[in-house]
């Protein structure tokens, strides 16, 4: 049955796809991650969302394995992203927080617009491997659609530079902000680009960045990656694996999309809605229906998802392909959004920028035909850091610490994710983490998880839940088991690292 409805395939079309369906069998398994942003753990049907439907993610869930206990790398982006690329938690990753390289650069004209004449946020460690330059070197062609916050405009670390053959969106993400940019990042190796560069959208920059004419741009960012994606993932065969990071900018703020079938169901389904007001200086620009147009950017990608599926169906490689679906973090209330009126975090406790479970649990789905098996669930506690060493295993990567650690750092040189692949295809013994470990310094927060106990640190003050008994966090159960505490204030002081560009404050 396909993901989306589909007229005129004849039984020739369906016969001369059997070759590439033989040769995918004994291939590695294709591999794509679609990653949105700042979806949170409720905001999808099979987590329990009532309002915004989302029939294309609800069905991945069940074709495949959904994880009830899996978290980010942060509550924030650029560092969860970082622990995704580098396989560290946020003690060990060079990335910690969302450090910007735009504050005080020159600006440059895009017709009526003064942008920023180099966008970016840190790069990650050039000395420490990232994904996509494994599945590089294991055969996999590589490339990444959306978001990238590896790096700004010029740096060690932008995609041309990491592994990726072919990128297309955002490299910055405070650009991605907007959704009808003045400019995108593009980059084709095989075209013979030699870098990333900016594509002008004059479509759009013939319009104010803010206020009324802001509406009248016409290319829609989230849109037009997709596409790309779409046109990539068309150019893919049995022959050679490959590898996509879809990492979509939905459903970030700010809150705005096309006026099309979509939103529209979504006004006459919140008749009353609330407004936004807007903020310039954050690029989020007025909202009228809040409500319609958070619900129509979850569906909007829902549909993304549908069609990715249906491209993998009609090439024959869906058999052979690995797809995941998560979020970069829990749920944001920026550009008006309202995540308390749909209960975006569910039974958990807090938003991004959080390190209570409401900020870094987060959706995380696993759909493989024939190895994972279908309508299941997962109570491993799994992290971000966890998928460099799954990804490695499935695409057949021995030993990929021995092979991938930088001889210069030695053990400095973090690995600290455990492959859960024993736990995807239902056999072998699965390894766990005797702990989970987070740090924000933004917020000032340190997190650890032991089993079901929970430490969240505050400013260097400590507080214990029990998280089998109090998913909510609401009670601090710190005084009353003190060697509890005791014991996982020590883990902080073992993982974490200092960082100078991020500091936190640890517990005495």
């Amino acid at each position: 049955m396909p993901y989306m409805m589909k007229t005129g395939k004849s039984v020739l079309s369906a016969l001369a796809l059997l070759p590439c369906m033989a040769a995918q069998a004994q291939s590695r398994p294709n591999i794509l991650f679609v990653l949105c942003d700042d979806m949170g753990w409720g905001d999808l049907g099979c987590y329990g969302q009532h309002y915004i439907r989302t029939p294309h993610i609800d069905r991945l869930a069940g074709e495949g394995m959904q994880f009830m206990q899996a978290y980010a790398g942060s509550p924030v982006s650029a560092p969860s992203r970082a622990s995704l690329m580098t396989g560290q938690h946020t003690g060990h990753t060079r990335i910690r927080g969302n450090r910007e390289y735009w504050r005080g650069v020159p600006m440059v004209q895009y017709g009526q617009n003064a942008d920023f004449s180099r966008v970016g946020q840190h790069p990650l460690d050039t000395a420490h491997v990232v994904i996509p330059e494994i599945m590089k070197a294991a055969g996999y062609r590589t490339a990444q659609f959306g978001k990238w916050a590896g790096g700004y405009e010029g740096s060690e670390s932008t995609p041309d530079r990491r592994g990726v053959d072919e990128f297309y969106g955002y490299i910055c993400q405070f650009q991605a902000h907007l959704y009808y940019p003045n400019f995108l990042n593009d980059y084709r190796r095989d075209r013979g680009d030699t870098e990333v560069s900016r594509q002008p959208l004059p479509e759009n920059y013939a319009h104010a960045m803010y206020g009324p004419d802001y509406r009248e741009r016409t290319v829609y960012s989230a849109d037009t990656i997709h596409r790309r994606a779409m046109e990539w993932l068309d150019r893919q065969t049995a022959e050679q694996p490959f590898f996509g990071m879809f990492t979509y900018t939905l459903p970030h703020a700010e809150l705005v999309q096309p006026e099309d079938s979509i939103l529209q169901a979504y006004h006459r389904q919140f008749a009353e809605d609330k407004t936004f007001r807007g903020n310039e200086s954050s690029r989020y620009n007025p909202v009228e229906h809040v409500h319609a147009e958070f619900a129509g950017m979850i569906t909007r990608l829902d549909a993304y998802v549908g069609e990715i599926m249906d491209m993998l169906e009609r090439k024959g490689l869906d058999k052979n392909t690995i797809v995941i679906f998560s979020s970069d973090n829990g749920p944001h209330e920026e550009g008006g959004a309202d995540p308390t009126f749909f209960n975006r975090d569910g039974v958990l406790r807090g938003l991004k920028r959080s390190c209570h479970e409401g900020g870094i649990r987060i959706p995380f789905i696993v759909r493989w035909p024939g190895r994972v098996k279908a309508g299941t669930r997962s109570d491993l506690q799994i992290a971000f850091w966890d998928i460099m060493p799954t990804l490695a295993d499935a695409a057949g990567v021995d030993n990929y610490v021995a092979r991938y650690r930088n001889p210069r750092l030695g053990r400095e040189d973090h690995f600290d994710g455990i492959s859960f692949l024993p736990t995807l295809l239902g056999r072998g013994r699965q390894k766990k983490h005797d702990y989970l470990y987070w740090e924000f310094h933004e917020t000032n927060q340190i997190a650890v998880r032991r089993d079901n106990w929970k430490l969240i640190v505050k400013g260097g003050r400590c507080e214990l839940y029990d998280l089998k008994n109090d998913i909510h966090e609401d009670n601090d159960v710190s005084a009353r088991y003190p060697k509890k505490t005791a014991e996982l204030k020590a883990l902080v002081h073992e993982a974490h690292i200092e960082n100078e560009l991020f500091p936190v404050t640890l517990p005495q």
